[in-house]
């Protein structure tokens, strides 16, 4: 004898998920950067020297002088020389004043006023030793300096994202079924 029997039979459902990454890309571009230097700014200045050089006295003495100055000298010359012809006269005098004291006053005085002095032989044309004056000023150098600072701009760019954002797509990748089938459930199948 066959039993009726009940036959199931099932299938599970499957569930399928695809998923898409997401994608992130950040790009940073390089600052701009510009420099520049002014060149510095110089002056100079500069006083010239001065060189002074005096030779008034050198060509006085080698006799090569200016008509005034030598008109001078001449005029003082002639003062002392009168001077100094009074002071020998007055002596003189003085002298032959006192003849009575002894002595031969009139042949000295002779001889004194006859005979002129040794002439001394030196080198006129050559001047004293120090006699061209010098004075020397040096030159002043005023150096100044202006230094200018640098110019500096920086422009910074903004980063440059992109984003693609991620997906979840589920779906059933196998559907549920259930069958039921029932076996010798009629008597006549006997």
């Amino acid at each position: 004898m066959k039993l009726p029997q009940i036959r199931m039979q099932s299938q599970m459902a499957q569930i399928q998920i695809q998923q898409t990454r997401a994608r992130q890309e950040i790009r940073q571009p390089k600052a701009d950067l510009t420099i520049q230097q002014p060149a510095a700014e110089m002056t100079m200045n500069t006083t010239p020297s001065k060189l002074k050089i005096d030779q008034t006295k050198a060509w006085e003495d080698m006799n090569l002088m200016h008509i005034f100055k030598r008109n001078d000298r001449f005029a003082q010359e002639g003062l002392a020389a009168v001077k100094e012809g009074m002071a020998r006269r007055a002596r003189q005098g003085t002298a032959l004043m006192k003849i009575e004291n002894g002595g031969n006053p009139i042949t000295t005085q002779a001889k004194a006023n006859s005979e002129e002095p040794m002439k001394s032989l030196e080198l006129t044309f050559i001047p004293s030793t120090f006699s061209v004056k010098t004075s020397y000023q040096p030159s002043q150098l005023d150096i100044s300096v202006k230094t200018n600072a640098p110019i500096i701009e920086a422009k910074s760019n903004k980063p440059e994202i992109s984003y693609i954002p991620g997906k979840v797509e589920t779906g059933m990748k196998q559907q549920p079924s259930l069958e039921i089938d029932f076996v010798n459930l009629h008597r006549g199948d006997e």
